[in-house]
């Protein structure tokens, strides 16, 4: 599908996207590389992020891979060095680095939850932590007038409750708190935009193989308001918003895309007896004898 966004609307930028190498962070990638960005991804599996620099490079991207774990301090330290001593500068941190299964609350380790809350939580802090003397105002290779953006990848998990997924909901609460507060503290400190996209069940992607298996996917379409699943493209088309002029106003919001999922309940009752049903219904209550209530005095 055609971009509506011109090719050259990131142009001169420099993009970090952590969990770059696959999924929607490598379609982030691939998206702002081909509007004009300059592009570093992180992730922890070396032949995964030689495939994906090989895809982009292929792309005619500028592209550059850096393995590391974004639970690490010093692993994230170096890795945005890296992109900023291999590219220039540092524009746009994209935090899309998750980690995610299916389990009961009774069935997960104490340990499993923290793994996840280390990944999507800490890892989203320690990213933005360790860039933000390259994304305020001023930093090195910016000017004193105007800073960067950082997009934290969410999830609308934690919005009510999903079953099996206390793990994840619990982190990307965080994500989104995290969000919040650094748009705050950091927008009026250092002009720096910080924002976030929550996707729903996205095609093609290991979330959605892993949340949403072939087992119950017919199942989890027919509970969506469009009837269908989403696309990579359409969340590196938000990013794209928000990392743009485009967005350049737009300071602490997450950006739900997930086609209305979140909102929508199973339909009980076909729409077409719907009319009926309520008459039906107001019949019954109309003819019900109605009590008259006695004190208790």
């Amino acid at each position: 599908m055609a971009s509506p966004f011109r090719s050259d609307i990131l142009k001169g930028k420099v993009a970090l996207i952590t969990g770059g190498g696959s999924g929607i962070g490598y379609e982030i990638a691939a998206q702002f590389g081909q509007h004009g960005a300059s592009i570093a991804i992180m992730g922890r599996r070396k032949q995964v992020l030689d495939s994906a620099v090989s895809a982009l490079r292929s792309l005619g991207i500028s592209a550059f891979g850096f393995e590391g774990d974004v639970r690490k301090q010093e692993d994230a330290s170096r890795v945005v060095e890296s992109t900023v001593n291999n590219l220039g500068s540092l524009d746009i941190l994209v935090n899309a680095a998750a980690g995610n299964f299916l389990v009961s609350a009774e069935d997960l380790s104490p340990n499993g939850f923290r793994t996840v809350m280390d990944i999507d939580s800490v890892g989203t802090f320690t990213m933005c932590h360790e860039s933000l003397k390259y994304l305020k105002k001023g930093g090195p290779g910016r000017n004193s007038l105007t800073g960067g953006t950082i997009i934290n990848i969410s999830a609308t998990l934690h919005y009510t409750a999903v079953w099996y997924q206390i793990h994840v909901s619990a982190a990307k609460a965080a994500v989104d708190a995290i969000t919040r507060n650094l748009a705050l503290e950091w927008g009026a400190d250092y002009d720096i935009r910080v924002n976030g996209i929550a996707p729903g069940p996205i095609q093609g992607t290991p979330g959605l193989s892993k949340l949403a298996p072939e087992e119950i996917s017919s199942k989890v379409r027919a509970d969506m308001p469009l009837y269908r699943v989403g696309e990579k493209w359409d969340i590196a088309m938000a990013a794209l918003y928000l990392a743009s002029d485009a967005g350049k106003y737009v300071n602490g919001t997450t950006i739900i895309a997930d086609g209305g999922m979140w909102l929508s309940t199973p339909r009980r009752l076909p729409k077409e007896a719907v009319k009926q049903l309520s008459r039906v219904v107001e019949k019954r209550s109309r003819n019900s004898p109605v009590g008259v209530p006695k004190s208790k005095l």
